[in-house]
């Protein structure tokens, strides 16, 4: 009997893509991403300077893959990954259309991770795999897909702290050495010297690099040792800090309602309205009118 074959590709069926949200123009640091809607058909993927990751999001498909050498079929479904590493190249053949999240790591960031981690950024590199399941790295994907398409973006030190972690998680899992612990410690006086910054910079665009350097420690140590200071994430800190601010110039000012915003640091007034109802219950206007 005649062997079917797996699926069929149509001539010349270059694969097609539609961007619907993409991290463009948002001043993230080492992490780039995209979410594209894909044609089915046949695509390679030219040979990349980061470190990549494609996550499936969408409707499950059939395709035939091939990076670094291997291939594989498989029926993609959502939540796989494949590692796409520096300098390899990748192809598939799909049969269908679907949705996929791509995240690309710049060399600096994986670099900064590894010399948090204690390994040498010259001699441990990512190892490339397809079809992987990881939910520590598809839990990032979905929180970088959430950060993406969101209303309200949580902005660019969310993005900062999501990078570090999926460089640290790419290092530990799938870098041929293992990592050791370092010890740094996180005093008082330099916790008081990171609140002091963020308060004195509420207006500022605040990076995790910026605010790691006030603390004298590594990006990625930074962002973990302050949740375990102070129980919070350094980005929701801040918001909670700009709302804070917001409504002691509502309370005790007269500035307008967007001058507000913008002296708290929010993008514009919706953005402070959407963060303040999230962390107080009130919006900006109930705040003023209380304060009457």
């Amino acid at each position: 009997m005649e062997e079917r074959p797996w699926f069929r590709l149509l001539p010349d069926s270059e694969m097609k893509f539609a961007i619907r949200a993409s991290s463009a123009g948002r001043s993230w640091t080492g992490l780039s991403a995209k979410i594209y809607d894909t044609s089915g058909g046949r695509a390679q993927a030219p040979t990349c300077a980061n470190n990549c990751v494609v996550m499936h999001l969408g409707v499950p498909i059939h395709a035939a893959c091939r990076l670094d050498g291997k291939s594989q079929r498989r029926l993609s479904t959502p939540g796989d990954l494949d590692i796409i590493p520096s300098g390899c190249v990748a192809s598939w053949d799909e049969d269908g259309p679907t949705t996929m999240l791509a995240i690309q790591l710049t060399p600096s960031l994986v670099r900064a991770a590894a010399q948090d981690m204690g390994l040498d950024p010259d001699h441990v590199s990512v190892e490339p795999h397809l079809q992987l399941r990881d939910p520590g790295i598809e839990h990032i994907g979905w929180a970088i897909k959430e950060e993406l398409e969101a209303a309200d973006p949580h902005g660019r030190l969310y993005a900062d702290c999501l990078g570090m972690a999926l460089a640290a998680r790419l290092l530990q899992r799938y870098a041929p050495v293992a990592p050791r612990q370092l010890g740094n410690d996180f005093s008082k006086r330099r916790l008081q010297n990171v609140f002091d910054y963020i308060h004195d910079n509420l207006a500022s665009d605040l990076s995790l690099g910026e605010l790691a350097a006030v603390a004298g420690l590594s990006a990625s140590h930074f962002k973990s040792l302050f949740k375990e200071a102070t129980d919070v994430p350094v980005h929701q800190y801040v918001i909670q800090c700009r709302v804070e601010h917001a409504v002691n110039l509502l309370t005790h000012g007269k500035a307008s309602l967007s001058e507000v915003a913008s002296l708290a640091g929010f993008s514009d007034q919706s953005h402070m309205a959407r963060c303040m109802r999230r962390v107080l219950g009130l919006t900006p206007a109930q705040v003023k009118r209380q304060s009457e």
